[in-house]
């Protein structure tokens, strides 16, 4: 099956990245990425064409030479991200800056690392942002500064490398059923109600819909929202 496109996606052992890896484990060859080295073997037995990879996107070195074993990449999917919540009154420098090396630092860094090989490929970067990229709400300030930062850097590496091939998406969920949203809820003091909100699949859905799209079509924003089902 090596004539398969490969897809790298981030935090797949768990929420909208396993469900991306599921998305596209019918199309690609699949690197499954995280720091639960168990979860990340476990979710591979059950892909097909899919291994682990295992590093910690925040270690410099690590992820430095967790790269620089690859010797092709078609498609990366940026899912792992951290949500710490607070107002801006209130939330300390460490918050801030908790947010902004999880959900941009290391996505850049990432990105940055194995562009060589995206280019080669003319392939494709994935961003799953948030709607907190796209309008900020009281009470998330530090992860909605992250987002909107995040949604800067696809739009200038779209800028930068659209004319050579590169695709560059950038995904706005709104609040999908994750053990991410159950901490958000919990955090506001609010009751869970998974109903209320998107499934993982569907918003896996839509990056493979941007992913498998015709090489004439480059899908550059995706906005999803939650809808009353009945």
């Amino acid at each position: 099956m090596a004539d398969r496109p490969l897809a790298l996606v981030t935090g797949a052992t768990r929420g909208i990245g396993a469900a991306v890896a599921e998305a596209l484990a019918p199309t690609h060859r699949l690197l499954l990425g995280g720091r639960d080295v168990d979860a990340l073997h476990e979710r591979a037995r059950a892909l097909p064409h899919a291994r682990p990879w295992a590093v910690d996107l925040t270690d410099p070195d690590a992820l430095r030479e967790a790269c620089s074993a690859l010797g092709s990449l078609d498609v990366l999917v940026h899912s792992a991200g951290l949500a710490r919540l607070g107002s801006v009154a209130e939330s300390q420098a460490a918050v801030w800056r908790a947010n902004l090396e999880v959900n941009l630092v290391a996505v850049a860094e990432l990105t940055r690392l194995t562009l060589p090989l995206l280019r080669a490929a003319r392939g494709h970067v994935v961003f799953l942002n948030s709607g907190q990229g796209l309008a900020a709400r009281a009470g998330w300030g530090p992860y909605a500064a992250s987002k909107f930062a995040v949604r800067a850097y696809a739009d200038a590496l779209r800028a930068e490398e659209e004319s050579g091939g590169l695709r560059v998406t950038s995904v706005y969920p709104g609040r999908t059923d994750t053990e991410m949203q159950q901490a958000v809820v919990s955090h506001e003091g609010g009751d869970y109600a998974p109903e209320k909100y998107l499934r993982p699949e569907s918003v896996a859905a839509a990056v493979a819909t941007a992913v498998n799209a015709g090489p004439d079509a480059h899908l550059t924003e995706l906005t999803i929202r939650p809808r009353p089902v009945r």
